[in-house]
């Protein structure tokens, strides 16, 4: 159970999955393939989902992308994946979803952003269009205010009025509350036009980490509507996961957020289910859910000349990762042991109690032994090279899964 209670909001269903104060923090994810490319887009919508992103958005931007949805969809359920596609629609969404009805029945979810097609002169007939198709189908409604594409009407309307004030807020201010009003209006005039309450998202994107926090912290106290979490964009590598993981704890640690993305810049060619497992290991880091055991092992210092506990570390956090799709099925609460790989005497015997399972290597490049902890008891002490350790220690490993998670039921 996650150490943070959960804002109170309506269930939404999206697909088979659930969304709201109820429900586990949901990961979500974006292809960046050509949806037109049917076998590539349903190729890394099935990546993303084997990495744990339980929804996966969709660029909808012509007519042939639409039609490429139902058979995305038809793919991924012959292979006997279940997973919930979003249609990511902007400017053209009212006409693509009435000329491919296959295509709006097949999502999950419509992506909406007001900004392009929302609140204002311009967009209203577009937006009430979209919200009868949603309604129609039964499909929910992600209504994603974002700071580069705020409605300019809106904008205006909101700068001229700050100006007339006697107490004139600043520019940034005034852009912050425009975002709000922007999306709790929009989520008004959808159920105006048919949509009902529980079967609407709302989302508010800016770039800046201060800014995320600001701008959520007040969309979560103006409704009880399920809030998609995210930055708008984080960036590459090292900054962009930091960003998100700033962005994103604080909120998390509020009660506020239901699904939630790290959108980095994939280096080119790079896997795209970094930002996945990113996602999982901020939530997991915060104790809200967890995925995969966790393994503690230490730093390193200079008390640790061998290098033998880094390589075990990473063995066996691979070895995990690889057994979870099994143990998953079969060991309920798995996914929370907690398994230790320390480097030297000074803390490892006491991490090694801490954890479900550990093992305390010397930090030097004799021959070591090992001492083994389960349960913060002393078991065995492992020796031998680091072949014979690591192979001894991930077989105790599976005889404590099986014993306390499957009754010492054979893997």
């Amino acid at each position: 159970m996650s150490p943070f209670p959960r804002r109170p909001t309506v269930t939404v269903p999206v697909g088979s999955v659930p969304i709201g104060s109820e429900h586990p923090v949901v990961v979500q994810s974006m292809t960046n393939t050509d949806t037109r490319d049917v076998h590539g887009t349903a190729a890394q919508v099935a990546a993303l989902h084997r990495a744990g992103s339980e929804i996966v958005r969709i660029t909808v931007n012509d007519e042939a992308a639409a039609e490429a949805v139902p058979e995305i969809a038809r793919i991924l359920e012959d292979h006997g994946l279940d997973v919930p596609l979003v249609g990511d629609f902007h400017y053209n969404g009212h006409q693509l979803l009435r000329r491919v009805p296959r295509a709006a029945a097949a999502l999950a979810k419509y992506r909406i952003n007001p900004g392009n097609v929302g609140v204002g002169v311009r967009h209203d007939e577009n937006f009430r269009e979209i919200v009868r198709i949603a309604a129609e189908h039964d499909v929910p409604v992600r209504i994603g205010v974002n700071w580069g594409s705020l409605d300019p009407d809106l904008l205006a309307r909101r700068m001229d009025a700050n100006a007339r004030s006697d107490d004139p807020a600043d520019a940034h201010e005034v852009t912050i509350r425009a975002m709000v009003e922007s999306a709790i209006r929009s989520a008004e005039m959808a159920e105006e036009a048919g949509l009902a309450h529980d079967r609407i998202v709302l989302s508010a994107k800016v770039s800046r980490v201060p800014d995320m926090w600001d701008v959520y912290r007040r969309l979560a106290a103006a409704c009880d509507l399920p809030l998609h979490l995210g930055l708008t964009e984080a960036g590459m590598g090292v900054k962009g996961t930091v960003a998100s993981t700033a962005g994103l704890a604080p909120l998390l640690a509020d009660g506020i957020g239901d699904t939630i993305r790290v959108s980095l810049t994939p280096d080119p060619g790079a896997p795209r289910e970094r930002e996945v497992e990113i996602a999982q290991e901020v939530l997991a880091a915060l104790d809200v859910r967890r995925f995969a055991p966790s393994v503690t092992a230490c730093p390193g210092c200079g008390r640790t000349t061998s290098t033998l506990f880094q390589e075990l570390a990473r063995d066996v956090d691979a070895y995990l990762k690889e057994r979870m799709p099994r143990w998953r099925e079969r060991y309920p609460g798995v996914e929370r042991m907690n398994v230790a790989v320390m480097g030297c005497v000074v803390n490892g015997p006491g991490e090694s109690k801490h954890a479900d399972i550990g093992i305390s290597l010397p930090g030097t490049g004799e021959r070591p032994r090992a001492p083994v902890y389960q349960d913060g008891a002393h078991v065995e002490t492992l020796s031998g090279d680091g072949a014979e350790i690591a192979a001894a220690f991930t077989e105790r490993v599976d005889r404590y899964v099986r014993t306390r998670y499957g009754g010492g039921a054979d893997d």
